[in-house]
């Protein structure tokens, strides 16, 4: 199958999944690379086109490529982690994968834009990707914040008599 027709079968199989104010459904292009390092090869895989909706599903995607559709979910407890990815000088949107081999096309974990979240990932044995966060998805994010409010993270109160010695 032409990367075109594979491209089209993925717009007619996924054109009834909408974005919502807290799903986000993204296509995503991944390119299977080998990189030498030092005398070994190394598998991994190049983060390519990433298509914010059906339209932009094109015949720019290589034939080596995969694509993968996989949705971008905010949540109410992670709006600090939002606001900080987004007062950062060159906000990121992150890919997950499961690290591969050379016989394995790569296979997507999840999609975020919490660098909290990622940390889980990092200490884990997968493969992180980012990229740019696009402005569409920085408006989306913004006026998800608005809708629910800025997360404070307030301390809790200290139960009385805390933190002091046991008296005498």
């Amino acid at each position: 199958m032409s990367h075109i027709n594979k491209a089209k079968e993925i717009n007619q199989q996924h054109h009834t999944i909408t974005k919502s104010d807290t799903v986000w459904p993204l296509h995503i292009e991944l390119t299977p690379i080998e990189r030498e390092v030092g005398r070994w090869i190394e598998h991994t895989v190049d983060l390519g086109t990433l298509a914010l909706n059906n339209e932009q599903i094109i015949a720019s995607y290589g034939p080596e490529s995969h694509y993968h559709e996989i949705n971008l979910e905010l949540y109410k407890d992670e709006r600090t982690d939002y606001r900080f990815n987004l007062s950062s000088e060159d906000p990121k949107i992150f890919v997950v994968m499961e690290q591969i081999d050379s016989n394995n096309s790569p296979k997507l974990i999840a999609v975020t834009v919490s660098q909290a979240a990622i940390g889980n990932y990092l200490d884990g044995d997968y493969l992180v990707l980012s990229t740019a966060l696009p402005l569409p998805i920085q408006a989306w994010m913004e006026a998800f914040i608005g809708r629910h409010g800025e997360l404070l993270e307030l301390g809790r109160k200290k139960r009385k008599g805390a933190g002091r010695s046991c008296g005498q």
